[in-house]
């Protein structure tokens, strides 16, 4: 069986409702918002009978449906400021006549200055909205281009195309409603407005907003089973949801994705990350690329190298959570804002916590901005306590950013960047041996010029100690790295006079000291 086609251990299912706590992060509401939602509208499906071959397609558009978000983020902000802000607030407005004209009028250019406001303001009114209702679309248009990528059916695009529907025909796409507007979507805007106005008002708040949008947004028969069972629906919800034991409850969501597939997903989330910002496109793409290859120069096994590529690809996932606002801001941040972006790295780690699998990816992605000197974030640590593989995913998305315009500064020049690595390295915020193999794997410094590693170590030295601080023994190194017995029991014997090792406990306490070894993989 060729590499790829191995089984992940992670199953679409569960690599959706991950990225869908990112999502709820983006939508100001607390995490795990999206599959409270799923939850009711599954039981609201259940009570309408709807066929048990749709279950799994209504989980996937209750993880997408509000992923377009990120894409028209930039355009929201200019339009409306603090992104996140505006939608936690959209949750309480009807968004059509009089009263999604006064959201949208009380929202204009919010955080600028009066006659800012009152020009947003203006252009609104005399554009009747023109501008926000493309940008829906375009919200609608990226997600079903999102689900299309990950393989998901034609009844999930369409729906995922329909989300701004309304039941009375006067949403986005214009026109469309009653009987045209997919089931699934009927079913999801009532459970997730429901979800929220029962965490933040009670049964009776989510009983009255559900009847108040009745045959105006959402569906009158969908609103009538709600109401008939809402305490049923929404009693069971609890405080957390038990991602594992769900799904296992819906067979058809347990097929999980081969090693190919598992890189094709991330790589599509990763994308729409960066939509996020207009500055950052392809940033994760490149992080992921560039730190896997260095990841080889540096010599770190397979499974490292393949961990460092995914990590790189969601370790800014956790910017969901900051808004537009500070991402693109010009100039210099406040001590607020600063911490916001701080926070980013936790919420990296928190989105991606589950499975174990995904987890190990998570933990990762969560060094990017971890310094040698603790000056970093989220957590602040250094030295020895930061693995390898974090100190080459640092570099790297140091390295990449550099290279990319931002609402600060310019791009640098390749040459300028490598410099300014070597200046971090100097300042002891960045490893010495992660940075060269970082530009050694961009084509910036020739393989000639490597520095040896940590104690003069060859990179298939690293390699060997690896392996036998993982508690490989000297028959199972020769197999795995396809050399003979001998010649493994010779690496050992050099590895053990260049370390000072005695014993494998003493190789792999040299291994954890100087960054080869990963802690999370003992």
């Amino acid at each position: 069986m060729a590499e790829g086609d191995r089984d992940s251990g992670i199953t679409l299912a569960e690599l959706l409702a991950a990225f869908s706590l990112a999502t709820d992060l983006g939508l100001g509401q607390p995490m795990e918002h999206l599959l409270r939602a799923w939850r009711i509208a599954i039981g609201l499906a259940d009570r309408l009978g709807v066929a048990g071959e749709r279950r799994d397609e209504l989980f996937y558009v209750a993880m997408l449906s509000w992923v377009g978000c990120v894409a028209d983020s930039p355009e929201v902000a200019a339009s409306f400021g603090d992104d996140i802000a505006f939608r936690a607030g959209s949750f309480d407005a009807d968004l059509a006549g009089l009263s999604g004209a006064g959201f949208f009028l009380r929202h204009a250019a919010a955080g600028q200055a009066v006659p800012r406001r009152v020009r947003a303001a203006a252009t609104l009114v005399l554009t009747n909205g023109t501008r926000v209702a493309r940008g829906i679309q375009s919200h609608c248009l990226t997600t079903a281009v999102l689900a299309e990528r990950l393989g998901l059916g034609p009844e999930v695009g369409t729906a995922l195309r329909q989300f701004f529907t309304r039941w009375d025909g006067r949403g986005v796409p214009a026109g469309v409603g009653a009987a045209d507007v997919s089931p699934l979507v009927q079913l999801f805007q009532v459970a997730d407005v429901a979800e929220v106005h029962y965490r933040h008002g009670g049964l009776d708040a989510a009983v009255g907003v559900a009847r108040a949008r009745r045959g105006g947004q959402f569906a009158p028969a969908v609103v009538d089973a709600f109401c008939a069972h809402a305490g049923d629906l929404l009693g069971g919800l609890g405080d957390t949801v038990d991602v594992p034991r769900l799904l296992a409850a819906e067979p058809a969501l347990c097929r999980r994705l081969s090693e190919r597939e598992l890189d094709a997903a991330l790589e599509g989330l990763a994308d729409f990350t960066d939509l996020r910002s207009g500055w950052r496109a392809g940033h994760s793409r490149g992080v992921g690329e560039l730190a896997g290859r260095a990841a080889g120069v540096m010599g770190l096994p397979p499974q490292d190298r393949t961990v460092l590529h995914r990590a790189g690809l969601v370790h800014d996932i956790g910017l969901h959570g900051v808004p537009v606002t500070i991402l693109d801001k010009p100039g210099p941040l406040s001590v607020t804002e600063q911490e916001r972006i701080r926070l980013s790295a936790y919420y990296t780690e928190r989105v991606l916590a589950r499975p174990a699998k995904l987890g190990r990816i998570g933990a990762v992605a969560a060094l990017a901005h971890e310094r040698q000197d603790g000056s970093g974030y989220h957590r602040g640590t250094g030295g020895a306590a930061v693995p390898m593989t974090g100190r080459i995913l640092a570099a790297s998305c140091a390295y990449r950013a550099m290279l990319e315009p931002r609402s600060h500064r310019p791009a640098l020049t390749a040459k300028a960047a490598a410099g300014a690595l070597h200046g971090e390295v100097r300042a002891g915020r960045l490893d010495t041996d992660a940075a060269h193999a970082v530009l050694t794997a961009a084509g910036v410094e020739g393989r000639q010029a490597r520095r040896p590693g940590p104690a003069g170590l060859t990179p298939r030295e690293v390699e060997v100690l690896v392996l036998i601080a993982r508690g490989a023994a000297t028959g199972d190194v020769a197999a795995r790295l396809g050399i003979s017995r001998k010649t493994a029991g010779t690496h050992i014997e050099r590895i053990y006079a260049k370390t000072g090792a005695s014993s494998r406990a003493t190789a792999t306490l040299f291994a954890l000291r100087n960054g080869l070894l990963d802690p999370l993989d003992l």
